[in-house]
C-alpha cells in the first residue's frame, strides 16, 4: 500500500504574484533541487557511513586509530623535545675536598656516579636486558608482543604479573613525562618512545636508562649502586651480584638486598634464570651463581677528613654564588684547608675543652635509665638513638660499687671503672668550686646512668664527660690569607653554630698590638715610657679601669707593658695618641668601624669580632704590613673538570720577610698574581714582632715557651670576669688565633684567663703545624737602627746594663715619643719591681 501524497499546494495563478505561505515561488523550485544536490557531506556523516558498513571489531579498532590520529594531531606540539631528554642533567651530590684532595663532604639528595656506556660491561647490561626488555634489540620502542603478552597473564590471572613497558619507555617516562597514570599520559608516553627511537641509538638510550634508575637508599645510576651495596666498581662485579642489581629497580625502596634480602634474593635467582635462558650466561655460571651467597651492605662513602663547619661554608658559598640548583650539578669544590692541619686544630680544641671541663669537676650522668629487665638488645636501641659526640663514647652503667663499675657500651662490649678511672670527677659546684676527691666509684656513678667514656694515651677508658664549654681555632697563611684550618666548635653534628667566623666576643687584651702599632706610628718607640696609673679624664660615666692585679706600676716601657698587659698603660697610651687618629690607623688591618669603638675602652679590646677577623689583623703583622683577606676555596670545577673559579688572591711580599735559611719561608708563585696593598709600615711590623715575642719570653704568654722555638709571637687576650680566653699569635707560616669561651656568656673561672686556657689550645695546635719546620729568621727592614736605652728611663745610654732596642732611624733621638713621659729624679729599678709585683698572669679586660 502506497502512503498517500502530500497535497499540492494551490496554484497561484499565471502571474505568479502571490504564492502559498512556506513554499517557493514556481520558478525557483528547480534551482534549489539543484543547490541541494551540490551540497557536499560532513565528514561526520561519510565517517559513520562508513562504520555502518563495518563489523563491531573493526569498528573499536578504527574509532581506536582515529582517536589516536586526533591525540597527536593535538598534543604532538606539545610534548616535550627530545632535546630536552639529550640535556637532562642528572642531580649529582656537591663534592667538598680539601687542598690534598681528602673528601670533607658531599651534599645532595641523590647519590650518583654518572658513567659513559663504553665503561659498562656487558654482563651488566645483559642482566638489565633479561629483567626488563630482552627484545630491546628487536622493537622500535613499544614492544607490541610484551603488550600481547602482560594482557594475556591480565586477562588469565586478574593480577597485572608481568609489564610491558619497555626500557625505552621507561626512559621517556622517568626523564620527560610525570607519574601520573591517565589514558593521555601513556599515548603521550608511546608517541614519545617512537620518537626517541627514531632519534636515539639504542646505545644512548641504555646510557640513559642506566645513569638514572634509581636504587634505592639515595642511589640513582649502576655505577652509584654497585658502589653503595658492593663498594665495587662494575667490571668487578660478579654475574650474581649483577643480577641483584639489576633486580632492585622494580622495587627500589622495598626489595633491595638491604631492606629485604630475602626477596631480593629471590628476584636474583629469577633473573639468573632468564640470563642462562637468553644464553648470556652458561649452566656452569648460573649453578655457581645461584649458590653464591649475597653480601649487599651499605657502603655509603665517609669523609676522609672531619671538617664539618668549612664544608658548610663551602656550601652556603655555591649556593649563595650559583643558585640552590647547583647543589646537585656534581660541582667539587677544593678548598685552602690542609688535612694534616685540620686534623691537629680539630684535635686541640677538643682536647683543650674535655681539659677545661676535668678541671671544673663533673657534672653528672646525661640521663638516667631504668635498666629492670633490659636486654642487650634494648641498651643496644636505646645507645643507638643517643648523640653521637667524637672521641666520647655512650655508656649505660649496668652495675655499681665502691670499687668498681660496669658500663655497657653497645654491641655486647662491657668494659670496667675501677676509681682511678674516676679519681677526677669531683662534683661541679660553680666555676670556681668543686666537691670533695671521690673515695668510692659509687660517690659518681649509679646503675642507669648514661655516661661518656674516652680512652686514655695506654687504651684503658676512664669516665669523660661531653663538654658543655665551647671553642673555636683558626690558621691562615700569612702571604695570601689561605684558611688551612679551621674549627667552630667541638663537633659540628652536635651544634652547627660556627664560633670561627659567625661568632662576635671581644678579643679583650689581644687587641692592644693594634693600639701600640698606632703610636709606633705617630712617633712613639719600644723603648718609650708609658703612664700605668689611673686614667685622668676617662670620658666614660660610671667606668673606672684597673689592671688586674690592682696595682699600678708608674712609669713602665712600652715593651713591658705589653708583655705583661697592662690595662692602664694601654688606655693611657690611647688618649695620649688620640681616639680618631688612632681608629683611622686601625682600619687599615681590615677591621669595620663597628668593631672600633670611640672610647678609651677599644685599648682593651671592647669591640666584637671572631676569630677569623682577628686573624685578619695579625697577618699584617706576620707578613710585613700587607693586607690580605682570609678565604677557604681554591677552586670549583664541573664534574666533567671544568675549572668555573679558581682564586687568585692578593700576595703578600714572598721574598722580603721571614726566612727560613738562605731561602723565603714563603714560597715564590708560580704565574704572576696580584700584590696585596701595604697598608703599615714593615718596620713598625717587626717591631710589634718584637713586642710580641716579649709575650712569650718574660710577659702573659710564657706557656707558648714549651714549643722551643724562637720564631713564635704572640698576645694573650681575656675579658671581664673572664668570659672569653684568646691567645692569637704567629710565625712565618701561620696566623693562629684560638678562643673559649660559653656561648651563653657564663664565666670561665680563676686561672682559665688567655694564658691558660686560650694559649693552651694555641700551643697544642702549634706543636703539630710546626713540627718539621726550620727555625725562621726576621731581618731588620732598612731604615732601622740598634740603641742602647737604659731599662728604667727608656733613655740612650752607653752603660753596660742599657737595653738593645731597634727603633725606625727618624726616631733615634727621640726615643720617647711625641708625649714624652719622664722619670723625675733617681732612677729606680722599675723592672725588677714589676717582676716582683706582677701576677702570674694579668690580661684580665678590667
Amino acid at each position: 500500500m502506497q502512503e498517500p501524497r502530500a497535497a499540492s499546494p494551490p496554484d497561484p495563478g499565471p502571474r505568479g504574484d502571490t504564492h502559498h505561505p512556506g513554499t517557493l515561488p514556481p520558478g525557483a523550485r528547480r534551482s534549489a533541487r539543484v543547490l541541494r544536490a551540490r551540497r557536499p557531506r560532513s565528514p561526520f556523516t561519510w565517517f559513520f557511513g562508513f562504520l555502518s558498513i563495518l563489523g563491531p571489531p573493526l569498528q573499536i579498532t578504527a574509532l581506536g586509530l582515529t582517536g589516536a590520529a586526533l591525540f597527536i594531531a593535538v598534543h604532538d606540539p606539545q610534548l616535550p623535545s627530545i632535546e630536552s631528554l639529550l640535556q637532562a642533567q642528572y642531580e649529582t651530590p656537591l663534592q667538598v675536598y680539601s687542598r690534598d684532595g681528602a673528601l670533607m663532604a658531599e651534599f645532595g639528595i641523590e647519590r650518583r656516579q654518572p658513567v659513559a656506556f663504553s665503561e659498562i660491561p656487558p654482563l651488566v647490561i645483559n642482566a638489565f636486558l633479561a629483567t626488563e626488555d630482552s627484545r630491546f634489540f628487536e622493537h622500535a620502542g613499544v614492544d607490541f608482543v610484551g603488550l600481547g603478552r602482560a594482557l594475556l597473564s591480565f586477562a588469565e590471572t586478574g593480577a597485572k604479573t608481568q609489564g610491558g613497558s619497555t626500557i625505552t619507555m621507561q626512559v621517556t617516562r622517568n626523564v620527560l613525562l610525570s607519574a601520573e597514570k591517565t589514558f593521555e599520559r601513556k599515548l603521550a608516553e608511546i608517541l614519545l618512545t617512537l620518537q626517541v627511537e627514531r632519534e636515539l641509538t639504542k646505545d644512548q638510550i641504555l646510557d640513559l636508562y642506566l645513569n638514572q634508575i634509581f636504587f634505592g637508599h639515595r642511589a640513582y645510576g649502576i655505577s652509584a649502586a654497585a658502589a653503595l651495596y658492593y663498594n665495587k666498581d662494575l667490571d668487578a662485579l660478579t654475574p650474581a651480584e649483577a643480577a641483584m642489581l639489576a633486580g632492585i629497580p622494580k622495587a627500589p625502596t622495598t626489595n633491595n638486598p638491604v631492606t629485604n634480602p630475602a626477596r631480593a634474593l629471590a628476584r636474583r635467582n629469577y633473573i639468573l634464570g632468564r640470563m642462562l635462558e637468553l644464553g648470556y650466561i652458561d649452566q656452569a655460571e648460573y649453578e655457581i651463581a645461584v649458590l653464591t651467597p649475597d653480601l649487599a651492605r651499605l657502603h655509603r662513602r665517609a669523609p676522609e677528613l672531619e671538617a664539618g663547619y668549612v664544608a658548610e661554608m663551602a656550601r652556603q658559598a655555591i649556593a649563595d654564588y650559583y643558585g640552590e640548583a647547583a647543589l646537585s650539578q656534581g660541582l667539587r669544590v677544593t678548598t685552602t684547608i690542609e688535612s694534616r692541619l685540620q686534623e691537629a686544630a680539630q684535635h686541640a680544641v677538643r682536647r683543650a675543652l674535655r681539659d677545661y671541663d676535668r678541671r671544673h669537676g663533673y657534672y653528672g650522668a646525661e640521663a638516667r635509665v631504668d635498666l629492670d629487665g633490659a636486654r642487650d638488645a634494648d641498651l643496644d636501641t636505646y645507645l643507638a638513638e643517643v648523640v653521637r659526640v667524637p672521641d666520647l663514647t655512650a655508656g649505660l652503667v649496668l652495675n655499681a660499687s665502691a670499687d668498681a663499675a660496669e658500663v655497657y657500651l653497645a654491641g655486647g662490649e662491657r668494659v670496667t671503672l675501677a676509681l682511678k678511672h674516676v679519681a677526677w670527677a669531683q662534683e661541679f659546684r660553680n666555676e670556681n668550686w668543686r666537691g670533695p676527691k671521690p673515695r668510692r666509684v659509687t660517690d659518681v656513678l649509679a646503675a642507669g646512668d648514661l655516661v661518656r667514656l674516652q680512652q686514655g694515651t695506654d687504651g684503658q677508658w676512664e669516665l669523660g664527660q661531653k663538654p658543655r664549654v665551647s671553642g673555636a681555632l683558626v690558621t691562615i697563611a700569612p702571604r695570601d690569607g689561605a684558611v688551612r684550618a679551621l674549627v667552630g666548635g667541638y663537633s659540628f653534628n652536635e651544634s652547627k653554630f660556627n664560633r670561627a667566623v659567625d661568632m662576635r666576643r671581644q678579643p679583650g687584651s689581644s687587641f692592644k698590638p693594634f693600639v701600640y702599632a698606632a703610636a709606633l706610628h705617630r712617633g712613639w718607640t719600644p723603648a718609650s715610657l708609658l703612664r700605668d696609673e689611673a686614667v685622668k679624664n676617662a670620658g666614660q660615666e660610671g667606668w673606672n679601669p684597673r689592671n688586674a692585679d690592682r696595682k699600678e706600676l708608674g712609669p713602665i716601657r712600652m715593651r713591658r707593658a705589653l708583655a705583661l698587659s697592662r690595662n692602664l698603660a694601654s688606655i693611657n697610651l690611647l688618649q695620649d695618641l688620640g681616639l680618631e687618629d688612632a681608629q683611622d690607623y686601625i682600619q687599615q688591618f681590615g677591621f669595620d668601624l663597628e668593631a672600633l669603638p670611640l672610647g678609651l675602652s677599644m685599648a682593651l679590646g671592647t669591640g666584637e669580632m671572631s676569630p677569623v677577623k682577628l686573624a685578619e689583623g695579625f697577618a699584617v703583622f706576620a707578613n710585613g704590613g700587607y693586607h690580605v683577606v682570609p678565604y677557604f676555596i681554591e677552586r670549583v670545577e664541573t664534574r666533567e673538570g671544568q675549572v668555573l673559579f679558581e682564586a687568585r688572591a692578593p700576595q703578600a711580599c714572598a721574598d722580603c720577610w721571614y726566612r727560613s735559611g738562605d731561602a723565603s719561608a714563603m714560597v715564590l708563585p708560580t704565574s704572576p698574581l696580584p700584590q696585596a696593598p701595604q697598608v703599615i709600615d714593615p718596620r713598625i711590623a717587626y717591631q710589634m714582632t718584637s713586642l710580641m715575642r716579649e709575650v712569650i719570653e718574660t710577659g702573659t704568654g710564657t706557656r707558648a715557651k714549651a714549643l722551643g722555638r724562637s720564631d713564635v709571637v704572640g698576645k694573650t687576650g681575656t675579658t671581664n670576669d673572664i668570659r672569653d680566653s684568646w691567645f692569637a699569635g704567629y710565625q712565618a707560616n701561620f696566623v693562629t688565633v684560638a678562643w673559649m669561651g660559653f656561648d651563653d656568656f657564663e664565666k670561665l673561672g680563676r686561672g682559665e684567663e688567655g694564658g691558660r686556657a686560650a694559649l693552651g689550645m694555641w700551643v697544642d695546635f702549634m706543636a703539630e703545624a710546626l713540627d718539621g719546620l726550620p727555625v725562621a729568621s726576621l731581618e731588620p727592614p732598612p731604615g732601622m737602627v740598634q740603641v742602647r736605652v737604659d731599662p728604667n728611663r727608656g733613655t740612650p745610654t752607653r752603660a753596660r746594663g742599657g737595653l738593645l732596642e731597634m727603633v725606625s732611624e727618624e726616631f733615634k733621638d727621640a726615643l720617647q715619643g711625641p708625649e714624652a713621659f719622664r722619670v723625675a729624679g733617681p732612677a729606680r729599678a722599675a723592672d725588677t719591681s714589676v717582676r716582683r709585683s706582677a701576677p702570674r698572669v694579668m690580661d684580665d679586660l678590667f
